[in-house]
């Protein structure tokens, strides 16, 4: 008998409010070790708040917070040794050195000096930051000042770092390598929990993705499994002349939307290989031949707008 892993974060019934102002209302969450978390949610929905109680930095009013098994309240210390944070904005002094930065990281830290002279080191090297490392922080892009951000957290080697829209901002090259940086991360077994406005970011990163709305969980799953609660998807198919289509769309009946000028046919669907097979064994057994065919599924966009009901979209800096 195989046993599951204990959960590397586990919420339930978390409440926040500010005065009158329920931010988180009975919030439950579980995160899988080893996996990449992205939770979404408009402005204001209490994202950086669910983040700052996960990470021991403001206490909730009611519930129970678990960080590998360490209640996040009474066990305080012992849970920010097991973590790391990377805010919104990246919390690095620019007027020390990169090399400085993590120095001081080392200390607070209390790792000693050769200790930190190696993680720094290393660290350096993995954020391609070694040939800036004497360098002013104040000299460096905002990509590097991230990176940079992100090698700071990882100075103790947290078993759960927290992603607080870590991109915003950033250039696309950026990006791009904040989300290679992030998959290595998971690769070696490290929990990274995300909060982004970027759909692309969560759909390339998320081995699962929240959607908080309202200071509730409005749903929860793998990327896929979210796309598949909105309606929307469909496969199209191109045919080389009017008679194959008019063959296939007697084929699929109703279900079959024609469009006679660009001789394709647009048949609801899930885009699941099963679906598309079963219709394509239909019109070989009918000898209808196709030109082309184009799976279409909703994406987070859809999936985002349905579920919190607000116009919101989150537009790349590129």
């Amino acid at each position: 008998m195989t046993l599951e892993p204990s959960p590397a974060l586990s919420v339930h019934r978390l409440r926040k409010a500010f005065g009158a102002r329920v931010v988180l209302d009975d919030l439950d969450l579980e995160v899988a070790p080893g996996t990449v978390f992205a939770l979404l949610g408009p402005n204001g929905a209490g994202k950086t708040t669910l983040v700052r109680i996960l990470a021991t930095l403001v206490r909730p009013d009611h519930g129970d917070v678990r960080v590998f098994g360490h209640d996040a309240v009474r066990e305080a210390d012992t849970v920010r040794g097991l973590i790391g944070v990377t805010g919104q904005y990246a919390a690095v002094d620019g007027v020390l050195t990169g090399a400085e930065n993590l120095r001081l990281t080392g200390r607070l830290l209390h790792l000693g000096t050769a200790e930190t002279r190696r993680r720094g080191a290393d660290l350096l090297d993995r954020f391609a930051l070694t040939d800036a490392a004497d360098r002013p922080v104040s000299a460096y892009s905002g990509g590097m000042r991230r990176r940079l951000d992100l090698a700071m957290s990882l100075m103790g080697r947290p078993r759960l770092v927290f992603l607080d829209e870590p991109t915003t901002g950033l250039d696309p090259r950026s990006r791009r390598d904040l989300w290679a940086a992030t998959r290595e991360l998971a690769a070696e077994g490290t929990t990274v929990f995300l909060t982004t406005q970027y759909l692309e970011e969560a759909d390339q990163l998320a081995d699962r993705i929240a959607v908080l709305d309202g200071g509730h969980i409005v749903a929860d799953g793998t990327p896929e499994e979210l796309k598949r609660l909105v309606p929307g998807g469909h496969i199209r198919f191109r045919f080389a002349d009017q008679r194959l289509l008019t063959a296939a769309a007697h084929a699929v009946g109703e279900h079959g939307h024609r469009d006679p000028e660009q001789l394709t046919l647009q048949v609801p669907s899930d885009g699941s290989a099963v679906e598309i097979k079963r219709l394509l064994d239909r019109f070989a057994e009918l000898d209808i031949a196709i030109d082309q065919l184009s799976v279409h599924t909703p994406d987070l966009d859809d999936v985002f707008f349905a579920l919190t009901g607000r116009v919101h979209r989150a537009v790349s800096a590129a």
